[in-house]
């Protein structure tokens, strides 16, 4: 696990295929939460975990709740930036905040919340955050420099 201070911005870039899209060439609008959870994943190897060891650990993310909003399309091969920023952290979940971007102008293309819960992998009942799990989430989203209700309220 690499050693990181404060809170650190994370983006995962990606392509448009064709298989993101409708006839029309633009993206179809539930690939965005394909995105966006790519991002997420990407965000936790960055920080050292991969989630096939986790799931080996007795430990799953899962999304318990999305929210979604889309404001411009994003289109065949456009090249996206898309954040894993995370903006809550309690004992057995973290809310992550993200944007999908298109790379050669920023336009915001489509933003979200996602609640993740950790379960059990084979019950799927929830379970503590394990602790160096828990420590590199509170470098990456501050809360080694600030209290969970802080980074709730977005201090």
């Amino acid at each position: 696990m690499r050693a990181q201070n404060g809170d650190q911005s994370f983006t995962h870039r990606c392509r448009v295929y064709y298989e993101d899209t409708d006839a029309g060439g633009i993206v179809y609008y539930v690939n965005y939460l394909k995105f966006m959870e790519r991002a997420r994943t990407e965000r936790l190897r960055e920080m050292g975990f991969a989630q096939s060891t986790l799931a080996g650990e007795d430990l799953l993310f899962v999304v318990h709740s999305s929210e979604a909003r889309y404001y411009a399309p994003a289109r065949l091969d456009d090249e996206l930036l898309v954040s894993a920023q995370i903006t809550e952290l309690n004992r057995a979940s973290l809310r992550f905040k993200q944007q999908v971007r298109r790379a050669t102008d920023a336009t915001l293309l489509c933003e979200g919340q996602f609640l993740v819960a950790c379960v059990r992998t084979n019950s799927l009942k929830p379970r503590a955050i394990p602790e160096a799990l828990r420590a590199a989430f509170a470098a990456v989203s501050g809360a080694g420099k600030h209290s969970e209700q802080e980074i709730k309220r977005g201090s």
